[in-house]
């Protein structure tokens, strides 16, 4: 990918490190997802006032905040009256049986959890869909902590919904991985990333490998099943709230 496409995709929020538009990435009919509709980020709680009007700037005026309920809890800044947030916890962790398998081993920093993720919670990642394809007009922002695996789940689906090709969802993945540094330096703390490869490794792959097998095992058709989206929210996330001409979607 031209580093001039990834640079057309950044969203300059101040307080923001890892925040990007959807739009710009090839789909399978060699069209461009729209810019503009959907955009991800790190935790909106470290943008400044300044940041918050270049967030109106990009024409954004809902959030939809995936993070857990304690970890909201933690925040500290004012939001603008013009924006909606919506929180959805995507987590779920009262499941403490399939958490058992994931969290206290590290493997919830990893894409090895995603397909499980969505295949035993499949109404988790149904209403972060739903809240954000039925979100007042205007732009979506969704976002967690570090905007990496909750963030990087949703934008798998929404890319996949839109028929982005395999390769420009793996890539817009690894954007967050590469920013590993940034990311670190932001919230004081190491760059993990090597050491998330390294557990991908003693489990036969690595972080971008995890992600391929994930992005590969996602069945778009029985995710919406078995979150039983109806047949409005599975329109407007085929068509991406109308940006995408009906004629250039996919029948979910």
């Amino acid at each position: 990918m031209e580093e001039s496409g990834t640079n057309d995709r950044v969203l300059r929020v101040d307080g923001l490190v890892n925040a990007r538009d959807l739009g710009g990435l090839e789909r399978a009919d060699g069209t461009l997802t729209p810019h503009g509709v959907f955009f991800r980020s790190d935790n909106v709680d470290r943008i400044s006032t300044d940041g918050w009007q270049q967030v109106y700037e990009a024409g954004i005026r809902t959030v939809v905040d995936l993070r857990q309920p304690g970890e909201r809890e933690g925040d500290t800044q004012t939001r603008p009256a013009w924006l909606t947030t919506i929180n959805v916890d995507l987590d779920g962790l009262e499941n403490t049986e399939f958490w058992a398998d994931y969290w206290d081993n590290g493997l919830v920093g990893t894409a090895l959890y995603f397909l499980p993720h969505i295949t035993e919670m499949p109404e988790r990642a149904g209403a972060a869909i739903s809240s954000i394809v039925n979100a007042p007009p205007g732009g979506v922002l969704f976002h967690c902590m570090g905007g990496r695996d909750r963030t990087g789940i949703i934008a798998m689906l929404l890319l996949s919904a839109v028929n982005a090709t395999s390769e420009e969802i793996v890539d817009y993945y690894l954007e967050t991985v590469r920013l590993g540094d940034l990311r670190a330096a932001s919230s004081n703390r190491n760059n993990a990333e090597s050491l998330l490869n390294e557990l991908c490794e003693r489990h036969g792959t690595t972080t971008e490998g995890a992600f391929r097998t994930a992005l590969a095992g996602f069945d778009l058709r029985g995710f919406i099943k078995a979150a039983d989206l109806p047949e409005s929210d599975r329109a407007a996330l085929s068509t991406w709230r109308g940006s995408v001409p009906e004629s250039q979607s996919m029948r979910l």
